[in-house]
C-alpha cells in the first residue's frame, strides 16, 4: 500500500462555516473558518516540509476530541470522558470539511481525491484532531 501520515491539530476543532452573503450580495467564508483552515494548513507544511500531495485514492481518519463544557460537575465530567461519544453539535460533515479543504493541495491534490472516512467525535480533557492520511494506491 501507499504510504501513511499522521498529525495533530491542537485546539478545539472548529466547523466549516457556512458561506454569508453580504446585503450587496457579495458572499465571503467566515473569519473563523478562514483562520482554522489557515492553522490547519500552518501546522501540515510545518510537519511535512517536503511533502509531495498524494495522487489517487486517499483514506483519512479523524478523531475529533472535543472539549468537556466547564460548567458541568465533576460526575458529569467524569461519565462525558467515560463514555466518550460528543453528540452535540458541530456535525462531523462540517469538522471534516474545514480540514478537507485546508489540505487541498498540501496532501492532496483535491479532497474528491478522499473515498473512505473513518470519524470518531468524543469528549477528552485536551481538545484537538488526530487525522490519520493513507495514500490507497
Amino acid at each position: 500500500m501507499g504510504k501513511i501520515i499522521a498529525f495533530e491539530i491542537p485546539g478545539v476543532p472548529v466547523a466549516k462555516g457556512r458561506p454569508r452573503v453580504t446585503s450587496k450580495g457579495w458572499t465571503y467564508t467566515p473569519k473563523k473558518t478562514i483562520q482554522y483552515e489557515h492553522k490547519v494548513r500552518l501546522l501540515f507544511a510545518a510537519n511535512f516540509p517536503d511533502f509531495e500531495p498524494i495522487e489517487g485514492p486517499v483514506s483519512m481518519t479523524f478523531v475529533f476530541l472535543m472539549p468537556i463544557p466547564k460548567s458541568w460537575s465533576k460526575k458529569k465530567k467524569k461519565e462525558a470522558l467515560e463514555k466518550r461519544w460528543h453528540i452535540k453539535r458541530p456535525d462531523t460533515d462540517n469538522l471534516i470539511k474545514a480540514i478537507k479543504d485546508a489540505l487541498n493541495g498540501l496532501a492532496y491534490i483535491d479532497d474528491s481525491q478522499v473515498c473512505r472516512e473513518k470519524i470518531f467525535k468524543q469528549y477528552a480533557n485536551e481538545p484537538r484532531v488526530e487525522i490519520i492520511l493513507h495514500s490507497l494506491k
